[in-house]
């Protein structure tokens, strides 16, 4: 026999090598026995006093022959890992059979006859070694979760128990001779957690450290634990395990399970493992899949490099795996990704605090000791309203909630149990990690044990000494937690520069040289209060951003963060002054490295919001810049009492100013108010007009420009910026021709168009600002630009760089066709692409490979279009650029050729027999209170904007986040605010002056299902037909018993003689609109040109659904009594679907042209197709209309070529044509 040393070095050679099989089921092969009562009781346990038929593990002291014979059956099909027969040989597993006392035997018992066996098949092959896993299942408890719905805070198991029953287990499995210890099936991290406690515990008391396989299990379609966590969340809150693999088991097949492996393989720093089930169960509950389909999906893992460990779960047996070796045999394993380190925490949900991490808040009202109405409401038990508390937080924007449940009349431990087992119960707070904060240990540590994410400690320090130290901080790698390290030691807090670094270096060196992960690290430097008018502590903020920026430079990957409200704790009672000090203490420490902080958003204002005098008597106090600056503040600080840090009366003191400067600041700030008076002024000082734009407005921008950069301005604010600026150049421009001097010479000339047949506009005009702001020269050709006349006017021009947008997906293959064209006439400039539905993939395998003159770029969004130009159009920088883009598109076409056919589909014939089983028997079609159709004209704005979702709205500024919290996003917040008020004027402006109007037109027609399609006839006689409605299937292979959609599936088929009906809604806002936009053009204000479009499209959207509202309320009446708000409209919570032609669920954009005919749209409201099928005016919504209560939304995805020749001839279309119309759904491509 080998020793277990050598093994363990022979596995991890294995595993560099190739993929390693695991054993398949246990269960199903005891199962396929047939053993009755004696057979399970043997000898030992004849005249045993309660049933024992089903305890599985009994049988490894009852039956051992019989274990071995299946162990030695998947040692032969060619399992390198076998797993011991102990998924219940825990005391509470085996409680149900009254076997508590056996649990450690059964252990040692599975794991030696594993070990004989496995150590027979080494000796006969060393070449193939093979490995024991000994099995840890999940027990029948849940430690988050509350067995009782009428009491959440309920636990029938707590963490130590749960420690004990592993820890008992481990030291049997390791007896036993196990070389690994497989933590499976995990339907609650908190249980695995604790089972990583006690197995961690076990190898530092015994001296003995095995790998760690831990296997969790997302339970349905949701990708969610059955606790609640995704799976990267589920991934965060174990890593600290540092097992020799991660990976995911159970409950799916896996054809299911497949997205979640991926994106495990994706994610985590470790081998990857996979054990699906054969699929999903019958309705006996018997496993259906056979070898050879189990083996053909995995294949497709391997192939695109997901695994390292494969075995089989539920219904698998030997044929299953020795199938699946033969599969996975001929692939090299997947390479461990090198991830950067960062902060990674989990909830529910996956936290990542990194570079692309703005600035992490952490929500501080559930803190009893800083907030009074949270401590009475935890005094009084009034839990649920202290719940809101929690929610409110998250909802506003907290990415962590901090609780504190430290104060002398609570019980501290009990109440923080309590609090966070409540917490477990709301998904809606508990999606986010949590910090928990205390001075005493054991109420962070009996935190710890209720929590199933990665949490945060706040805190621990060198106080007591660097021996307490160590051993808090290895509790916390025991939990799995990151940590706040205050800068404090055994001489007290440090105050200094010096201290806080010297301290902070020291802890650093500590904890990594422990093996503390440094992504896993918080420093708080100690924010102290400044202006005081005590000396010593008038550098304390500097001291502190200082230390910052040194920890940032000189401790790699840790965070660092603070409590914000200390910096101005002299000033409470003035809050103008103390959101003024916040923010510039914020701006500077943000600068110099801090991540993250306890701060409460409303108590901050916009640091270039401030009132000039009181910024630069905070900025002397926070910088320490003056020996009276503490003195100057307080005398000025009566005055700015109660004005919230901007004093409205003084805004005019810039005027005051320098020319120049006011001219710099209107830019800024976007104030056209002056501009024509103080361009006028700047033109009579300077020699030539020209020089103005070359000088001070040019200046200004940059000014603008490096905002813009450095992320204190956003999108909104810049193009304001480039209103002042067009409006100042107008003003020049008569002078400067006048004189005939020579144009200003811009960075570049760039020609802008979207595509022929796209008519969407927004996003390629935000960039044309922002190109201009940069002072790039920018003709912008409109919508619906044929590729001839972009290229004539591209050569007209001698432009440097062409920029294509669009939306719809038939403009992709025009820009593939602009692309194909520059190449044959020989362009030489690069070509950029952009747009809601282009991507870095589409441009690398569609239309790069056709333009090789140059290159075509992808640009993601209005902030890197500067970058890319100025790259694009530096002789010094172009060629390692384009360098670097042309090997990462290489290097995407390489990972789509070599991953092969991703989507498996099945054939029409058998998606069309998994239809849905919808019941029509039992169901009445409700009846319209018309057919045909009805039109509003001049439909009521007020009405519609109530409907308006303004969340897409900031997305199309480039503002990400829900609304209304991204109000209290402390960076974008104050941009969102002045973006959203000047929104609401505009919009009534447009409404009150009646600028744009609404138009609409609806209809219903009897109807029924005929295969895939819907037949639409001219009346109730339903004896003359319409028109045809024409759908597609899904055919992406799914779990089996999952029905492939067809809109069709949800209209009574004619052979039911149910009399069924479809309906249709065309809707616009646009009309209008585009008069209402030149106007602002022509007045050089891109700002409300866009604002105006941007609103629009909202009230479009909005128009759509108020329509569907009345439709299910009135005109079909089918929800008569439905009473919802608007989120729940926008979160679709109703009964009845609106599908659009061209969206996921109807991808045929061609389809719009039979809804237009049947609406008699263009006449009905004006709104025209394009030959794209694109709807003028672009603020438009068209649809369907279904009513059936089981109609939904769904995507019908990848399709295969026998149904694309079937839907061609059905609608009367070559195959090519079909095929040019579905590109984007085509599982081929048609060119091979």
């Amino acid at each position: 026999m080998t020793d277990r040393n050598t093994r363990l070095d022979q596995l991890k050679k294995a595993l560099k090598e190739r993929i390693i099989v695991l054993d398949g089921a246990m269960g199903t092969m005891i199962q396929n026995q047939k053993l009755d009562e004696a057979a399970f009781r043997g000898d030992r346990f004849k005249d045993y006093d309660r049933e024992v038929q089903g305890n599985n593990d009994l049988l490894n002291l009852t039956q051992p022959a019989l274990l071995r014979n299946i162990h030695a059956e998947y040692l032969d099909a060619g399992a390198d890992i076998i797993e011991t027969n102990t998924f219940n040989s825990t005391r509470l597993s085996q409680a149900d059979y009254g076997m508590e006392e056996l649990a450690r035997e059964l252990n040692v018992a599975s794991a030696r006859l594993a070990r004989e066996i496995a150590d027979e098949y080494t000796a006969k092959n060393p070449d193939k070694p093979r490995f024991v896993a000994g099995a840890v299942g999940p027990t029948s408890r849940t430690a988050s979760l509350s067995p009782d719905v009428n009491n959440p805070g309920y636990r029938n198991v707590d963490f130590q128990t749960l420690v004990d029953n592993y820890y008992e287990a481990v030291s049997g499995l390791v007896e036993g001779g196990s070389d690994l210890i497989l933590i499976e099936t995990i339907f609650d991290t908190l249980n695995a957690k604790a089972a990583i406690y006690a197995t961690q515990q076990f190898f530092e008391d015994s001296g003995i450290e095995l790998p760690i396989m831990i296997s969790g299990t997302i339970t349905d379609a949701s990708g969610r634990t059955l606790s609640g966590q995704t799976t990267e969340a589920f991934y965060n809150s174990v890593a600290h395990a540092k097992p020799i693999s991660i990976g995911l088991n159970c409950a799916l097949g896996a054809d299911a399970l497949r997205p979640y492996v991926e994106e495990l393989s994706n994610k985590a720093e470790t081998y990857v493992s996979a054990h699906p089930n054969a699929g999903l169960p019958n309705e006996f509950g018997e496993y259906d899949q056979t070898p050879e389909e189990m083996a053909e999906i995995i294949e497709g893992f391997a192939r695109d490099g997901f695994l390292n460990i494969i075995g089989g779960c539920c219904g698998s047996r030997p044929e299953h795996i020795e199938a699946i070796a033969n599969a996975v045999s001929k692939y090299p394993p997947r390479q461990i990704p090198d991830r950067p380190k960062a902060l990674r925490l989990a909830g529910l949900e996956p936290f990542t605090g990194d570079e692309n991490t703005l600035f992490i808040n952490v929500g501080e009202r559930t803190n009893v000791t800083g907030s009074k109405r949270f401590l009475r409401l935890i005094k009084e038990e009034q839990y649920e309203e202290a719940l809101s508390v929690a929610r409110d937080q998250v909802e506003n924007g907290a990415q962590i909630i901090d609780i504190n449940m430290d104060e002398g009349m609570l019980d501290s431990k009990e109440v923080m149990v309590t609090f966070l087992n409540l917490v477990a119960s709301e998904p809606d707070i508990s999606r986010v990690p949590i910090m928990i904060d205390s001075s005493k240990w054991e109420v962070i540590e009996a935190g710890l044990r209720c929590i199933q994410g990665k949490a945060v400690v706040n805190s621990i320090s060198l106080k007591e000494g660097e021996e307490a130290f160590i051993k808090r901080a290895k509790d916390c790698m025991r939990y799995g937690a990151a940590v706040v390290v205050m800068a404090f030691d055994e001489d007290g807090q440090a105050d200094t520069y010096e201290r806080k670094t010297e301290i902070c270096k020291r802890s650093y060196d500590v904890l990594t040289s422990i093996g503390f992960n440094p992504g896993d690290i918080i420093f708080d430097p100690n924010i102290f209060a400044i202006a005081t008018g005590i000396e010593e502590h008038n550098n304390y903020a500097v001291d502190f951003i200082n230390a910052t920026r040194w920890i940032r430079e000189n401790l790699p990957h840790a965070s660092i963060s603070g409590g914000v409200s200390n910096v101005s704790f002299s000033f409470r009672g003035n809050d103008a002054v103390r959101e003024a000090i916040h923010s510039v203490f914020l701006y500077h420490a943000i600068k110099a490295g801090m991540n993250m902080g306890i701060v409460n958003p409303g108590q901050l204002v916009i640091y270039d919001e401030i009132e000039p005098d009181l910024k630069e008597l905070v900025e002397d106090v926070v910088l320490n810049r003056r020996e009276d600056s503490t003195d100057r503040l307080l005398e000025a600080a009566e005055k700015f009492k109660g004005k919230g840090g901007q004093a409205k009366e003084e805004d005019l003191a810039w005027r005051e100013w320098p020319v120049e400067k006011r001219l710099e600041h209107a830019l800024v700030k976007g104030i056209t108010n002056f501009i024509i008076e103080d361009t006028e002024a700047c033109r009579q000082n300077a020699s030539h007009p020209i020089e103005v734009i070359e000088g001070p407005l040019m200046d200004g921008m940059n000014v603008v420009g490096d905002l813009f950069g450095d992320g204190k301005m956003f999108l909104p604010q810049v193009v304001k910026s480039a209103r002042v600026m067009k409006q100042a150049v107008a003003h020049l421009i008569p002078y400067i021709e006048a004189e005939k001097t020579e144009d200003q010479q811009a960075k570049g000339k760039i020609l802008m168009a979207t595509v022929k047949g796209d008519v969407h506009d927004i996003g390629k005009n935000i960039v044309g600002v922002v190109l201009q702001c940069n002072n790039y020269e920018v003709i912008d050709m409109g919508v619906m630009v044929p590729c001839d006349k972009i290229l004539e006017k591209a050569k007209e021009e001698n432009v440097d760089i062409i920029g294509l947008s669009g939306l719809i997906t038939p403009s992709l293959d025009e820009m593939v066709h602009v692309a194909r064209e520059m190449q044959r006439l020989d362009f030489k400039i690069p070509l950029m692409i952009g747009g809601a539905t282009t991507s870095k993939a589409h441009t690398a395998v569609k239309i790069e490979p056709h333009y090789k003159n140059d290159i075509a770029l992808y640009v993601s969004d209005a902030s890197r279009c500067v970058n890319v130009a100025s790259q694009l159009l530096s002789k010094t920088a172009k060629p390692a650029f384009v360098e670097a883009a042309r090997t990462e598109y290489d290097e995407i076409r390489e990972r789509r050729k070599n991953r092969g056919d991703r989507t498996k589909l099945v054939s029409l014939k058998e998606a069309r027999a998994r239809a849905p089983e919808i019941d029509f028997e039992n169901y009445q079609p409700p009846k319209p209170a018309f057919t045909g159709v009805r039109v509003f004209e001049d439909y009521d704005l007020n009405e519609l904007a109530e409907y308006i979702d303004w969340t897409p709205f900031f997305i199309s500024w480039d503002i990400a986040g829900k609304y209304p919290a991204i109000f209290d996003d402390p960076k974008r917040g104050e941009a969102a605010r002045n973006l959203f008020d000047d929104a609401q004027k505009l919009l009534k402006q447009m409404i009150e002056e009646k600028r744009i109007s609404a138009r609409g037109v609806i209809g219903f027609w009897p109807a029924n299902r005929r295969g895939d399609d819907i037949v639409v006839y001219t009346d109730e006689t339903r004896t003359e037909e319409l028109t045809t409605l024409h759908h597609l299937r899904q055919q992406d292979e799914k779990a089996p018993g999952k029905p492939m959609m067809a809109l069709s599936d949800f209209v009574a088929p004619e052979s039911s003689h149910l009399g069924d009906y479809v309906g249709g809604f065309a809707v616009t806002t646009g009309i209008g609109v585009d008069e209402l936009t030149t106007e602002f053009k022509n007045a050089h204000d891109d700002y409300s040109a866009i604002m105006v479009q941007a609103l629009a499209d909202r009230l479009a959207e909005a128009f759509a659904e108020r329509m569907h509202e009345r439709v299910r309320k009135e005109f079909w009446g089918y929800a008569n009594d439905e009473q919802m708000a608007n989120d729940d409209l926008i979160k679709e919570r109703y009964r009845g679907i609106r599908p659009a032609p061209g969206y996921p669920a109807c991808p045929d954009h061609t389809e719009k042209a039979t809804l237009f005919k049947l609406l008699d749209a263009t006449a009905n409201t004006s709104l025209e197709l394009t030959e794209h099928f694109a709807m003028f005016p672009t603020a438009a919504v068209s649809g369907w209309y279904f009513a059936h209560p089981d109609s939904k939304y769904f995507a019908v995805g990848k399709i295969g070529v026998d149904q694309v020749e079937d839907y061609a001839e059905r609608k009367g279309l070559s195959k090519a044509e079909a095929e040019r119309w579905l590109m984007p759904s085509l599982a081929y491509d048609p060119a091979e």
